[in-house]
């Protein structure tokens, strides 16, 4: 195993259709050796698809790899293991991800017990990484949770069924690739998921505490572009403006995000996510309204701005009854792409809510909600989410 790791650059985030063909060059530039490529095994068999694309680059540039497709959805500290025991069996010296979060959130995991111990358990939390990770590219395959962008990484303990996060400047990827071409065929329940979940990603920093002038241009660009294009991206996969638009718009979110954080409903799908192995992106759709009209009360006025960024008609409107509205909104844009409404659907069992509250308050992502809230109030939007009809 190399120890070489230290050296940082700016992140690069190449966009737009063929950006994928950069990656060879780039790898190169980084001066990578034996890459090992982070995905899983059903965007390995695609042919033609994201991985054998990424590899067609690297061979053309003469850039060694070896393939872990063991990634599975809410990457598992099994998967991060494994991929470890395989970087190191074929000295590898750098790692390519190529897939949506659960393949980059995987590939981050990997870095980070490759070279700041093994226990990722015990390094949940904000900032906790002493030591770079090894150079790391991200190839993105889902308009979703901008992992590949983020210093976010997302793991669950299948022992205790606890989803946590690893909050590091570290994590960032050196390069991400985001091409929309990539993304014409994703099927569009998972266009959907992860078309939602960027969704949450633009609104949750707007009424974040942590928010600033820039994030906030951020996030009511990328709702705009959401509001403009994800119906039709789930409606018609192949309509590439509603993909390009959809890219646009996640890239914006993380970029908000991971500056101004998030909030309660990322803290409580988390919980969901790990408890019931259930999609990020759909627990984080159901929760958003109920969480969000829960947090109306401390800064009703972001709310009404929502609302217009949503496109919605508030003349004459209080400044409550026009956040009342954005909520609607984001209610509405749930039902037209196919979200349930009650976490009952992906497996929700209310005798969990107790122990699941408790974990959200404890979430990276909850310190930065607007409004706090005790544990017996996050159990009950548990059990609201869990009633809706």
């Amino acid at each position: 195993m190399k120890e070489n790791f230290d050296f940082l650059m700016p992140s690069v985030n190449f966009f737009g259709p063929g950006v994928i063909e950069k990656i060879g060059d780039r790898a190169k530039m980084l001066n990578m050796k034996k890459v090992l490529i982070v995905t899983d095994s059903f965007l390995e068999k695609v042919e033609n698809g994201p991985v054998h694309q990424t590899l067609d680059s690297l061979n053309k540039a003469g850039v060694d790899y070896v393939v872990f497709n063991g990634v599975e959805p809410n990457p598992k500290v099994r998967n991060i293991e494994a991929a470890k025991k395989l970087y190191l069996d074929n000295n590898c010296d750098s790692i390519i991800t190529v897939g949506g979060g659960s393949a980059h959130d995987c590939g981050k995991g990997t870095g980070i017990i490759l070279s700041n111990g093994d226990d990722i358990t015990s390094l949940a939390g904000i900032e906790t990484l002493e030591n770079p990770l090894p150079p790391l590219m991200a190839v993105n395959t889902t308009a979703g949770t901008a992992s590949e962008l983020t210093r976010h990484c997302v793991i669950t303990n299948e022992e205790t069924h606890l989803k946590f996060v690893v909050v590091s400047w570290r994590n960032v990827p050196l390069v991400s690739f985001n091409d929309p071409k990539l993304m014409l065929d994703v099927p569009k329940g998972l266009t959907a998921a992860t078309g939602m979940d960027t969704f949450v990603q633009a609104i949750e920093p707007y009424v974040s505490e942590n928010r600033n002038d820039i994030t906030d241009g951020q996030c009511l660009q990328a709702i705009r572009l959401v509001e403009e294009s994800l119906r039709e991206a789930v409606a018609n996969g192949h309509n590439l403006e509603a993909r390009t638009k959809m890219v646009e718009a996640e890239m914006l979110g993380g970029m908000a995000f991971n500056n101004a954080d998030l909030g309660y409903v990322h803290a409580m799908a988390h919980q969901l996510g790990g408890q019931y192995d259930a999609p990020h992106g759909v627990c984080c759709a159901i929760l958003l309204p109920i969480v969000e009209r829960f947090n109306i009360i401390a800064c009703p006025d972001r709310f009404a701005d929502l609302a217009v960024a949503m496109g919605e008609n508030i003349d004459g409107l209080s400044t409550r009854e026009a956040a009342e509205v954005a909520i609607d909104a984001m209610q509405q844009m749930n039902d037209d792409v196919g979200i349930p409404r009650s976490i009952k659907e992906i497996g929700a069992n209310p005798k969990d809510f107790e122990l699941m509250a408790e974990n959200a308050l404890k979430d990276g992502n909850a310190f930065s909600n607007p409004r706090k809230s005790s544990k017996e109030e996050i159990v009950q939007l548990f059990q609201e989410a869990y009633d809706a009809m």
